[in-house]
């Protein structure tokens, strides 16, 4: 993905939608000269699926989709800002994904960024992890509408014998 796509994505996940205008008017997001690379980025994020462009009064918005939301926190635990703490903090973070079968790429996606965050899945839909993450997958939740479907449990009570499973599967 290229820069000016991702610059996108960070752009667009930041309002409900943005004006098509702002994207490509040259300023923080472009120079002079990318208006472009910049239109064509959009475009290229629209075919992907991970941006949809809206008509309002004259004027075109465009709007991250939920699937544009996975790409951008995929892109996030990938970007060299996302280092996970080295000490670890004592908790477990557990997250339960029961999505069903009409979902599947939406549970593929998820099973990914649980992947890419440090999360083991150690018991069909249990995925667990010492690393402090549950703040991404609370946002995720959120805006992808899981209310029952995910839930996240922080927690420092685990009895001894789960404990040295843990510790073994994470080299505690």
């Amino acid at each position: 993905m290229s820069s000016h796509s991702r610059k996108i994505l960070k752009k667009l996940a930041e309002k409900p939608a943005v004006s098509v205008a702002e994207i490509t008017t040259p300023g923080p997001l472009l120079n002079k000269d990318g208006r472009y690379a910049i239109t064509r980025s959009l475009k290229n994020l629209m075919e992907a699926g991970y941006a949809e462009i809206r008509n309002s009064d004259n004027q075109k918005f465009a709007k991250i989709t939920p699937k544009g939301r996975i790409k951008l926190n995929s892109i996030i635990l990938e970007s060299e800002d996302a280092l996970v703490p080295q000490t670890w903090d004592g908790f477990w973070r557990i997250i339960l994904l029961d999505l069903p079968e009409n979902r599947k790429s939406e549970r593929e996606s998820l099973r990914y960024l649980l992947k890419k965050a440090g999360f083991v899945c150690l018991k069909n839909s249990a995925w667990i992890s010492p690393y402090p993450y549950e703040h991404l997958f609370t946002n995720i939740k959120k805006d992808l509408g899981l209310t029952a479907e995910m839930m996240i449990i922080v927690t420092q009570f685990v009895d001894e014998e789960t404990k040295r499973v843990l510790f073994e599967a994470f080299g505690k």
